[in-house]
């Protein structure tokens, strides 16, 4: 049988790793900066705290993985990690903490039984940010500012940050009834799905695919027609405050969420690379009402973000950008007999507990052999031990940029290593890369 990785799911190899630890670096820099601290919640939990009452999200609808634990426990692969957070949040009475709001980050993969296309798996993974305890509209530019920085210090240009707003509980329960009258005539001739949405939650008529180019959705009301004045203005603080930090945003008057706790402000950040297709959104979210309530916590509002990477990466890629290649090695040590085997091993351990990384042949290759693997490498020194060098306690360090050799006693071969990197390092700041200086 030829093994192959399940339908919808990718294995994410060494050779790309470095991309992912490149933003991955960049994500806990920011969130550092942000005071967010990280949060790991279980990769299953009970299925209601994912399937809440009459919630007419695809996502719950179509897309769980629910199993079941001896035909007793109904338990789902997370689909997503807010309500995770928020279930947490209530659980470990982080609201009774004297800071105010709670800022979580996490990153972790995510399960959704889906149509595989690019940008889009069964098993994705996902960098995101939840704000509990606090309802301020700045608050909402700062979360929108954080993932817009963070994808503009990887490198991103192509995007454009969409805005809208859903209001409070009034404005929106005025707007779905509004809805509802005005695809009523035309609610059989739209897909099941919308049916669907129709009793359940309206407002998600707008984000149908199906039938987005029909007479009856391009001219549904809009949102911003039924907002009281209370929501009006909690938007327009919003708009005031991210253009006060010079962030560009679109309002899009259909931009709905796919996911049926959120209220008032909710965006979503969209590569305007070509490249990219369907598959556009480089991250989203919203601020949300009712969730740390359902968990039988106090009545709080959050906000929050995800952002995929598997598509941050597509999204990066499509405009050029360099995420990094393999990281080198500080040495690789070239073993010439099979006596000098376990010394060679000695001075690898000695050389890493001083924080060198290095690497040795286990397969007993010949010198040009190893000096290949040296290249693909690209290590910075060579470490060579042969059988004679037992005899005298010596080795030779070789710096590949220059091709300097040291000959120096097994005892100073961490000292002798720190000198020539040190050099090396000065070289390359004093004239370049290329410098051949010697200063």
């Amino acid at each position: 049988m030829n093994y192959q990785t399940p339908r919808g799911t990718n294995d994410i190899l060494p050779k790309d790793m470095s991309k992912w630890h490149r933003i991955e670096d960049v994500i806990r820099q920011f969130t550092y900066l942000y005071d967010y601290k990280e949060i790991r919640t279980p990769i299953f939990e009970d299925t209601a705290v994912f399937k809440r009452g009459n919630d007419s999200s695809d996502m719950v609808n179509k897309e769980m993985y629910t199993f079941s634990i001896n035909g007793k426990d109904s338990l789902t692969l997370r689909p997503e990690m807010t309500a995770g957070v928020a279930r947490s949040f209530v659980q470990h009475k982080m609201f009774a903490e004297a800071d105010l709001p709670v800022k979580t980050y996490y990153v972790g993969p995510q399960f959704r039984y889906e149509r595989p296309q690019k940008g889009r798996q069964r098993i994705f993974h996902q960098f995101g940010v939840e704000v509990i305890g606090a309802k301020n509209a700045l608050l909402d530019v700062e979360t929108i500012a954080l993932g817009y920085s963070i994808v503009s210090a990887l490198g991103m240009s192509q995007l454009k940050v969409l805005l809208n707003t859903l209001g409070d509980d009034e404005s929106r329960a005025n707007y779905k009834q509004a809805l509802k009258k005005h695809f009523e005539s035309d609610l059989e001739n739209l897909c099941g799905d919308c049916k669907r949405r129709y009793e359940q939650n309206p407002l998600r008529l707008l984000d149908c695919k199906v039938d987005s180019k029909r007479e009856s959705m391009l001219q549904a009301p809009k949102m911003s027609e039924y907002l009281n004045e209370e929501s009006s203005a909690y938007f327009t603080q919003v708009c005031e405050g991210l253009d006060g930090l010079g962030i560009p945003y679109e309002i899009d008057d259909r931009l709905v969420r796919g996911l049926d706790y959120y209220t008032h402000t909710v965006f979503e950040v969209i590569s305007t690379n070509d490249q990219m297709g369907s598959q556009s959104t480089v991250f989203a979210g919203g601020r949300y009402d009712g969730l740390v309530e359902y968990f039988n916590g106090p009545s709080m509002s959050g906000i929050g973000f995800a952002m995929g990477i598997e598509r941050l990466i597509l999204a990066l890629e499509g405009e050029g950008v360099d995420l990094g290649e393999e990281s080198t090695l500080d040495a690789y040590v070239m073993c010439l007999s099979q006596t000098a085997s376990l010394k060679s091993l000695q001075i690898i351990t000695a050389l890493r507990a001083s924080g060198f990384s290095c690497e040795r042949d286990y397969l007993q290759r010949s010198f040009k052999a190893q000096f290949k693997t040296v290249d693909r490498k690209k290590a910075k020194c060579v470490v060579i031990i042969g059988e004679k060098d037992l005899e005298t306690n010596t080795l030779t360090i070789k710096r590949i940029a220059d091709q300097k050799q040291v000959v120096c006693s097994f005892d100073d071969v961490v000292i002798e290593m720190d000198t020539l990197m040190s050099e090396d390092d000065h070289q390359h700041e004093c004239c370049g890369e290329d410098c051949t200086c010697g200063k």
